[in-house]
């Protein structure tokens, strides 16, 4: 059943910026980081930032700015240059209009499909996993996650808007896929020749 605006509202939690740049978090009463927002975002609570002085809503700018510093982490860029720019190139044409909902639908997609690669995952490596890989393997995933929530941090929300499905499947999924298919082959060649010694 879908949330009424008012119920909506009473979910979000606010967050006021300051000028001096700090985030005021009115449900815990205390200041926050960026860093807690992307906890937020993570754990999947919804929140509204706004200007503490214009009341304007600017929580899209913010988000941006999360990604921003993301990015800048060593081992934690996921947007490749070229997506980048191609994403610069959109904004004036005229096909900006269709970018968000295109991106919203694959997002939501993406989403759906982290369910199925697990499950996935787990049924085929099980407990053939060598030790360590078993921790990189969880540890691939929450990223996976982390990536997701970022990008399309009220999923459920995005898959409600539109039932679109993209026409293209992103190029990471398909690496992503090509990656797993390398796995299980290792996988069964180590079962073999496992199972060939004395």
């Amino acid at each position: 059943m879908a949330q009424t605006p008012d119920e909506t509202a009473a979910t979000q939690v606010v967050i006021k910026k300051y000028a001096n740049r700090r985030l005021y978090n009115t449900e815990s009463s205390s200041y926050i980081t960026l860093e807690t927002l992307s906890e937020m975002v993570r754990a999947g609570r919804d929140f509204v930032v706004y200007d503490a002085k214009t009341s304007e809503d600017i929580t899209r700018s913010v988000l941006t700015q999360i990604i921003v510093e993301e990015e800048s982490k060593v081992g934690q860029s996921m947007l490749p240059t070229t997506f980048l720019r191609q994403l610069i190139g959109l904004y004036g044409d005229n096909m900006q209009g269709m970018v968000p909902r295109y991106l919203e639908s694959a997002m939501a997609q993406f989403g759906r499909q982290q369910a199925q690669m697990r499950a996935a995952m787990q049924q085929t490596m099980g407990s053939f996993l060598p030790p360590g890989m078993e921790e990189i393997g969880r540890q691939n995933i929450a990223m996976m996650e982390r990536a997701m929530s970022l990008f399309a941090p009220f999923a459920s929300r995005a898959e409600t808007k539109s039932d679109v499905t993209p026409e293209a499947i992103p190029e990471e999924i398909d690496t992503l896929r090509g990656e797993i298919d390398r796995l299980q082959a290792e996988l069964a060649a180590m079962k073999s020749s496992k199972g060939k010694k004395p």
